[in-house]
């Protein structure tokens, strides 16, 4: 008994020299690590494959927003969700990847028409990175005369990444009527956008939402990703599969 304490304390201080985390599970979880800071964007390492990007957007009704989006990488390939809020912002976000992570951006993929979203997309546009949008994001970017993305998708999308792929998809309305994820199925990683809200946030921005819609838009994102390890939402803190749980309470009318 004593020898198994001995092994249990000794595997324990290992990890956290190692600067991992252990898990209930018994799994070792990655440690986040901020890897840039200015007072207009922030990128933060959550795994081996993943960064997620934030920027800060004004608001009158909720102040000074932190709006998130993810770096997905593999190999010498990159993927990112949604763009910074404008274009000055995105342009330091392609800036630092293309020379700190050494890789090629083969696409940026906005998840909904806001501005936190697709914001910054004509400074994707000007270094000829291609887009991939929903086809109502694209219909609903050319009536509010936004910068269009370039290619859509009418359902689902799946794009490689170095030897890995991104599932995106449209899985209901909710906070808009063309919010869609993403699913990194390498890493067990959801980037929720808007559609998922972290822990204790309020219901937010509601002008374009489908609030009846939306509980069980997020309960079909549950079941099509059982093995979701880590939640990203689109404003707030990530988390785990509680993020999901608690979007589909905080719109529950029962």
């Amino acid at each position: 008994m004593k020898r198994i304490n001995l092994f249990v304390t000794t595997l324990f201080v290992i990890c956290l020299l190692a600067g991992f985390q252990c898990s209930t599970t018994g799994k070792v979880a990655f440690k986040p690590v901020e890897v840039y800071k200015t007072d207009a964007l922030r990128i933060t390492q959550i795994s081996k494959h993943a960064y997620i990007h934030t920027s800060y957007k004004q608001t009158d009704d909720f102040g000074l927003v932190p709006c998130n989006g993810v770096i997905i990488t593999d190999k010498s390939e990159c993927i990112i969700l949604d763009t910074p809020v404008n274009d000055s912002c995105a342009t330091l976000l392609i800036n630092w990847v293309k020379q700190n992570l050494d890789v090629t951006i083969n696409a940026i993929i906005p998840t909904h028409f806001h501005d936190d979203c697709i914001g910054g997309l004509n400074a994707f546009h000007e270094q000829h990175i291609p887009t991939y949008a929903y086809t109502r994001t694209i219909e609903f970017a050319k009536q509010n005369n936004i910068t269009i993305p370039e290619h859509s998708f009418s359902d689902s999308l799946e794009l490689p990444i170095g030897d890995k792929k991104i599932i995106v998809k449209f899985f209901g309305e909710g906070h808009t009527r063309d919010n869609v994820v993403a699913y990194f199925p390498a890493e067990n990683i959801l980037f929720g956008g808007c559609l998922i809200k972290s822990i204790d946030a309020g219901k937010g921005y509601l002008a374009d939402a489908n609030t009846a819609a939306w509980p069980e838009t997020v309960h079909h994102v549950k079941t099509a990703f059982p093995e979701v390890q880590i939640v990203v939402p689109g404003h707030g803190d990530y988390g785990d599969q509680r993020l999901l749980d608690y979007t589909i309470k905080l719109f529950s009318t029962k």
